[in-house]
C-alpha cells in the first residue's frame, strides 16, 4: 500500500465516521444520557421497578453506543494526523507503522457500524430460533441438524446461552424439528439476520450413487417479548394437542402426555415445547413462543407495507444464503453478495463476520 492508498483509505473511512455521525447524532446522544443520568438520581427512581429497568437498559446501550464511536471518532483522527505529519517529513517508519494499524483501524469503526445497526427496539432481546427441513427427508433432516449444530456453536463463541424447548429427531438420520431460546446481549440482533431459506449444495452421504442434492431448511427468529407487551390470542383461534415427547429424556417424559402443540388457526403458525417434564410449563413457554412468532409477524407485514414488497420475497424457495460443499466450496449470501470460501469454519459457528455484512448491507 503506497501513501497515495493509504491517503484514500482514510478518507473512506472518515466518511464512514461522519455518515454514522449524521444518524447517531453523538451530542443527541449525550443529551438523552444527561436525562436519564437526572431520572436515575431522582427520589422516586425505584418505585416503578419496570420502569426503572426500561430506563437502566437504554442508558447501556446509549452508553456503549457513544463510547464506540468516540473510540472510533479519536481513533481515525489521530491516525490521519500523524499520517500528515509522517507524510511531510517523509517519515518512512511511521509510514510503515500506519500501514500496519490500518486493518485495526478498520476493525474498530466496524465494530462501531455493529453498535449502531443493533440498537434497535428489540435487538438486545434474546432470540427463539426454530429450524425446520425443507421437502427431501432424510437430506434435508441432516442439513438441518447441520444448521443447529452450526448455531449451537456459534453461540458458544460469541458467549450466548441456549435453551432447547422442542427437539425432534428425524427418523434415519438429523432432525425434524427443533426450537431453542438464545439468551446474551444482542441476541436477538444478530440471529434476525438469519431468518429465512439456508439451501445446501452437496454430494450426499446417503446416496450410495454419490450423486449431488440440494437441499433447504427454513429458520424462523423472533424476539422473546418482554411481560410488558401484551399480544391477544383468542381461544377459537387455536388448537392444542398433546403428545408424548420424541425425545430423550427419561421414563416420565416417554411415558406421559407432557409435550405441547399449539396450531394458530388465522396466521397457520404451529409452536411446540417439550422441553419439561411439566406438561403446564411446556403449554406456557409454547404461549410464549407463539406470542413471540405473532409479533415478529406483525413487525413483518409492516415492514413489508413500509416497503411496498411482496410476501412471497420471504416465502419458501426464495433462500437467502446458499452453502455449497460440491463442485466447489463457498458460502454466499444474497443479501450481503459476499462469498465466503472457509466453508468448514462456517459450519463450526463461525459467522459472526457474515451476519455483521448482512446487517451492514441491509441498513444501506
Amino acid at each position: 500500500m503506497d501513501n497515495y492508498e493509504l491517503s484514500e483509505l482514510l478518507k473512506n473511512l472518515k466518511n464512514k465516521i461522519n455518515n454514522i455521525a449524521s444518524i447517531i447524532k453523538p451530542e443527541n446522544l449525550k443529551t438523552r444520557l444527561d436525562e436519564l443520568l437526572k431520572l436515575e438520581n431522582s427520589p422516586d427512581f425505584w418505585q416503578d421497578i419496570k420502569k426503572a429497568g426500561l430506563i437502566g437498559k437504554e442508558k447501556n446501550q446509549l452508553t456503549l453506543l457513544l463510547k464506540n464511536y468516540e473510540e472510533a471518532f479519536n481513533s481515525l483522527k489521530d491516525t490521519e494526523e500523524l499520517f500528515d505529519l509522517a507524510n511531510a517529513e517523509n517519515d518512512n517508519e511511521t509510514l510503515e507503522a500506519l500501514f500496519n494499524d490500518v486493518p485495526k483501524l478498520e476493525d474498530t469503526i466496524t465494530k462501531l457500524e455493529i453498535s449502531m445497526l443493533l440498537s434497535g427496539e428489540n435487538d438486545n432481546k434474546n432470540a427463539i430460533v426454530s429450524i425446520h427441513p425443507g421437502a427431501g427427508g432424510t437430506e434435508s433432516n441432516d442439513w438441518a441438524s447441520m444448521l443447529y449444530r452450526m448455531y449451537l456453536r456459534f453461540c458458544e463463541r460469541e458467549g450466548f446461552k441456549v435453551e432447547t424447548l422442542d427437539f425432534q429427531e428425524g427418523d434415519e438420520a438429523g432432525l425434524k424439528d427443533v426450537s431453542f431460546l438464545v439468551k446474551g446481549e444482542n441476541a436477538y440482533g444478530y440471529f434476525k439476520a438469519e431468518n429465512g431459506i439456508h439451501r445446501l449444495v452437496r454430494t450426499s452421504p446417503f446416496d450410495s450413487a454419490g450423486r449431488r442434492h440440494t437441499s433447504f431448511s427454513s429458520v424462523m427468529v423472533s424476539p422473546e417479548l418482554d411481560e410488558d407487551i401484551e399480544i391477544e390470542i383468542e381461544e377459537k383461534d387455536i388448537r392444542i394437542d398433546y403428545y408424548r415427547a420424541s425425545g430423550a429424556g427419561g421414563q416420565h417424559i416417554n411415558k406421559t402426555e407432557s409435550a405441547v402443540r399449539i396450531t394458530h388457526m388465522p396466521s397457520g403458525i404451529v409452536v411446540q415445547c417439550q422441553n419439561d417434564r411439566s406438561q403446564h410449563k411446556n403449554k406456557a413457554t409454547a404461549f410464549k413462543m407463539l406470542k413471540s412468532r405473532l409479533y415478529e409477524l406483525e413487525l413483518s407485514k409492516q415492514q413489508d407495507k413500509a416497503n411496498q414488497n411482496e410476501k412471497s420475497e420471504i416465502a419458501w424457495g426464495h433462500q437467502i444464503r446458499s452453502y455449497v460443499l460440491f463442485p466447489y466450496q463457498q458460502v454466499k449470501d444474497n443479501r450481503s453478495n459476499e462469498s465466503f470460501s472457509q466453508v468448514e469454519n462456517i459450519l463450526d459457528g463461525d459467522i459472526k463476520k457474515l451476519i455483521e455484512g448482512v446487517l451492514i448491507a441491509l441498513k444501506n
